[in-house]
């Protein structure tokens, strides 16, 4: 009743004139400790990201520190802050009670457990402490009052949120909770999905589900790799054309390609699919659902894995361990196993994130369980268990074929290492003993046949391997300088490109040292474009950057934004077509292609070069070949200043004889790329000819033909 009436009757007193409690005056607080604490909450919120070679552990300063120092800033109001004893046991019964109803009854289901921790705890005692700071010389109630009222609002405003799990740097991914889930905007849309048919013939579809352009995860041999196209690098003008995007369901899974078929996983409610969309329209073919929905407060809903198209069937290993073989063509089951009853084990913190991989007549996965249920192969035919290895418990990673010393083995990297493998019996031939305080989620990369690069993320490194033929190994160099998490990496021109952290860098491979560190695009993924020369990176934020592979600077070629939201899944590309998906859609990009008929000493020349022009107006002939009968190629006319200079070379060539006999088209073709400043560069077409009825010995045309990037 004391306190009721001291806040009832607050306007008759003098804010300043110091009260009484239990008979004793109120005291000016301590303050000193709770600014410390509040301090501590933000170093130790930020503390992952500046201190750049600290421990794998250290994920947690930022997940949980704010939250303990939080429960010390309640001690501190018990203990050291001289309030009254009122105060005290008032203070501390109030925001126990506040925060207990909230937490309960308040907050979106998303908000409980991690984001708790991370968010509502850490801003409910700040906000508090803040208070009890500002108030300090307040020597009546009403300081407390201030300090509760604050913490209510602190504790409250995590009512109006809800958790999309969180980024790769450990910040909580928040939305307003009164705006839908992009899985809930998905499901919302079911019946809107329009379906669609593979347009390819049945034997089209059968022999490219035997051939796949892009087998799953990360490519035919896991290493993030295009060849044998030579994309353009200068998107100023012509740039990757969006040709479909599509709603998905989330999950961390990327794609599989063959043909006209693009397979992936996602959740879609209480079902996790494996989908097959067309690569024409982003429609939906066909769906198969398994009763099964994995989420983690981190990571959030729906697999992780990749599927596997092998044999002409395709292969999806789900977050809760179910392992299925279906037909690509409809989607229906083949057979299916339980990982968790073969391995004798829950689902890892994570989910079951290895992309089945097939080997000859097995097909082999991670299977997390002790003694010898590490890794498991299983029948194509039946889904038999064929063989059993042991592994270390916490791994994220894909088994990985790789060949040593001409001999082939099944590899893994877990959190004690690297397991070597015989593919045919399952016999563990050797382990490579590197232990990491946490998990291993990327795949290993094969140098000249004896040498293995391992990466590792915070707290370890990465580290180059050489291994003898009885696979004794030696380390060559480590550095912690590429702590790639869960982004894998790429090796090009003996340099590696990839993630230290969330900021990109060039690593010297026969040195482990670092070339260059620029490029802040979060926990994003890689593709080597190796015919560009080029490394194309998918941001965290779904931002698009093309990468000069140049080991000597970092310099981004192009910039494009390609999808909304968190991008964790691995990029792909087949022919000219992109495809980019995340936790919410997925889309198609056309890349701009450089001609095949380019050289790469002349890549500035006009990719129309070499084919067939209509020839001038006269008697001059129907049809000329663009380099005319002389086969001549000007690739030293590339990038003139002027057409001016242009046709004083042309002039020059004429006079040195560069013609045909009297009784056909005396002709040289070439193109020339001339400067329009802010406009870019336009391709002017520069045509030299001679009249063989004696009329002007040559002549010059210039016809600006196109725009173009170059």
């Amino acid at each position: 009743m004391k306190i009721l009436n001291e806040l009832t009757n607050e306007s008759g007193r003098n804010f300043s004139a110091p009260e009484t409690s239990g008979g004793k005056s109120l005291k000016p607080l301590r303050i000193w400790p709770a600014i410390v604490l509040i301090i501590g909450m933000l170093v130790a919120k930020y503390l992952p990201s500046l201190w750049k070679d600290g421990p794998a552990e250290l994920w947690m300063s930022a997940a949980f520190g704010p939250m303990l120092l939080g429960l010390v800033v309640v001690l501190w109001w018990l203990l050291a802050s001289r309030a009254s004893m009122v105060e005290r046991l008032l203070g501390v019964l109030f925001i126990g009670g506040i925060a207990a109803l909230i937490i309960s009854f308040g907050l979106h289901p998303s908000m409980r457990g991690p984001a708790t921790l991370m968010v509502t705890i850490p801003m409910g005692t700040a906000a508090f402490a803040i208070g009890a700071i500002l108030f300090a010389r307040n020597l009546t109630m009403r300081r407390t009052v201030i300090a509760l009222l604050l913490a209510t609002l602190g504790f409250g405003f995590s009512m109006l949120l809800r958790s999309n799990g969180i980024w790769g740097d450990f910040e909580p991914a928040l939305g307003w909770r009164w705006i839908p889930s992009a899985e809930e905007v998905f499901m919302s849309e079911a019946e809107n999905r329009i379906a669609a048919e593979l347009t390819a013939p049945d034997s089209d579809l059968l022999a490219a589900f035997a051939n796949p352009d892009w087998a799953g995860f990360r490519g035919n041999d896991r290493n993030s790799v295009v060849s044998g196209t030579e994309f353009e690098t200068d998107w100023s003008v012509d740039g990757p054309q969006e040709l479909w995007r599509v709603r998905v369901g989330p999950g961390w899974s990327s794609f599989a390609v063959a043909g006209t078929a693009l397979f992936t996983q996602e959740q879609r409610g209480d079902q996790e699919c494996v989908v097959c969309y067309s690569t024409e329209s982003g429609a939906e073919v066909w769906v198969h659902e398994i009763d099964s929905r994995f989420s983690d407060p981190l990571g959030g809903p729906g697999p992780r894995a990749t599927p596997t198209l092998a044999g002409g069937s395709l292969y999806a290993m789900g977050a809760e361990g179910f392992l299925v073989k279906l037909d690509p063509t409809n989607g229906e089951l083949v057979w299916q196993v339980d990982i968790k009853k073969t391995a004798g084990v829950s689902p890892p913190m994570w989910g079951f994130c290895a992309s089945p991989l097939v080997v000859g007549n097995t097909v082999i996965t991670f299977g997390a369980g002790a003694g010898d249920k590490g890794v498991l192969a299983f029948d194509v035919q039946d889904g038999a268990l064929v063989w059993s290895a042991p592994a270390g418990r916490q791994s994220y990673a894909s088994p990985h074929r790789c060949t040593l010393h001409g001999t082939e083995y099944i590899t893994l990297l877990s959190s004690v290492g690297m397991h070597f493998i015989d593919p045919e019996s399952g016999a563990s031939v050797s382990d490579y003993k590197w232990e990491q305080h946490g998990y291993r989620s990327l795949q290993p990369y094969v140098i000249d046949s004896d040498s293995i690069l391992l990466a590792t993320g915070a707290g370890t490194g990465t580290r180059r391997v050489k291994f003898d033929a009885e696979l004794k190994g030696e380390e060559v160099w480590t550095t912690m300088a590429l702590k790639p998490d869960f982004n894998d990496f790429v090796v090009h021109n003996g340099h590696i490109f990839g993630f230290d952290d969330s900021v990109f860098t060039c690593i010297d491979l026969d040195s482990g040292e670092r070339k260059w560190k620029r490029g802040r695009y979060g926990k994003g993924q890689a593709l080597l474009l190796k015919n560009s020369n080029a490394v194309l990176v998918i941001s965290e934020k779904g931002e698009l950057v093309l990468l000069d592979a140049n080991p000597e600077k970092h310099t981004e070629l192009a910039k494009l934004k390609a999808l909304e939201g968190k991008t964790w899944n691995h990029p792909v590309i087949v022919g000219d077509k992109l495809y980019l998906r995340n936790d919410q859609e997925a889309a198609c990009y056309r890349l701009p292609v450089r001609s095949t008929e380019s050289t790469p000493n002349a890549s500035k020349v006009d990719q129309s070069f070499g084919r067939r022009h209509s020839a001038p107006p006269g008697n001059f002939g129907t049809e000329f070949e663009g380099l005319g009968s002389t086969g001549l190629r000007l690739d030293f006319v590339q990038s003139f200043k002027s057409l001016r200079f242009a046709a004083f070379i042309f002039h020059v060539c004429f006079f040195m004889g560069f013609n045909d006999n009297a009784n056909s088209i005396i002709g040289c073709f070439c193109d020339a790329v001339i400067e329009t400043g802010v406009n870019g560069r336009e391709i002017s077409r520069l045509v030299f000819w001679s009249d063989p009825n004696g009329g002007e010995p040559h002549r010059i045309r210039t016809v600006v033909t196109k725009r173009c990037a170059l």
